[in-house]
């Protein structure tokens, strides 16, 4: 059982830091008081509050059951974005599935949505790069990223696209890893730079897409099996689940794959960066 024991100035603060270190909710953990806080006399002999929080049993069977069904999944993102699985089981299964990889070539759109339960269409149409037209090397967005990686002392090739009205980027070399960064969350912190930069002052949105490797492709496609997986766990178990957070744009890949299954809905609960999906029973 996974227990966190902290310290606050009162017991809600203590309860939150130990929550966030179990990422978990109040709803899915037992909390126990072990030290009232006390403010003493003017200040002299006060106390801290000390509480120990546990994640209950069946939010850790949850969790652990959420891990057993990523190690099973084809993980091709794990091998692409520059850092190391950390788990044993999960290398394992990597490197036979790894050899077994379809590179899928194109480019995704992750234009937040504001209901993401609601998907009529698919979140992330694919984009052929080569129809595009070639984007003029003096545009902001490819001098801020020239920019970007030359103070990050990479090597890497910047392809510039656009349709006319938003800006495609693939970035390209032996330092891609370096800039996908774990489950593509240094890739999302460049296209989010990215896309500050080119539509400040601007009167109309310009969509910044940055992509490395395929990078999206292949976690998109990876999110996608977990999803199927995990909703079939959920009708033979006929218990609902909880997936870890995630950000807006997987967390809408979940969804879309999802949304037409007849047995299973979805649902999005908590706050960003802790905001998960609930998969249950229709």
């Amino acid at each position: 059982m996974k227990v966190s024991e902290k310290w606050g100035t009162d017991v809600d603060t203590a309860v939150e830091l130990a929550l966030q270190e179990l990422n978990a909710s109040k709803e899915e953990v037992d909390i126990e008081v072990l030290e009232q806080p006390s403010r003493g006399f003017f200040g002299i002999g006060s106390k801290l509050a000390l509480v120990r929080v546990s994640l209950n049993d069946k939010e850790e069977e949850n969790k652990q059951e959420l891990a057993e069904e990523i190690q099973e999944i084809s993980t091709e993102d794990a091998n692409i974005d520059g850092e190391k699985v950390s788990e044993e089981k999960i290398e394992t299964k990597q490197k036979s599935s790894s050899q077994k990889k379809k590179k899928k070539k194109s480019m995704k759109n992750d234009r937040p949505r504001d209901d993401e339960n609601q998907i009529s269409e698919p979140v992330i149409p694919e984009i052929d790069m080569t129809s595009l037209n070639d984007l003029e090397e003096d545009n902001v967005a490819f001098v801020f990223l020239k920019g970007l990686v030359e103070e990050m002392g990479i090597e890497l090739d910047i392809v510039g696209k656009t349709d006319g009205t938003d800006l495609f980027f693939l970035l390209e070399g032996k330092d891609s890893g370096t800039v996908i960064g774990k489950r593509g969350a240094t890739l999302d912190a460049i296209q989010y730079l990215t896309s500050l930069v080119v539509n400040k002052g601007n009167g109309e949105y310009i969509r910044v897409v940055v992509d490395a490797e395929n990078y999206r492709a292949k976690r998109e496609k990876s999110l996608e099996k977990l999803a199927k997986r995990l909703a079939e766990k959920v009708v033979r178990s006929r218990r609902p689940f909880k997936l870890e957070p995630m950000n807006p744009y997987e967390r809408k890949i979940i969804h879309a794959t999802l949304q037409k299954d007849p047995r299973v809905t979805t649902k999005s609960e908590g706050q960003d960066p802790y905001r998960r999906i609930h998969i249950e029973l229709k």
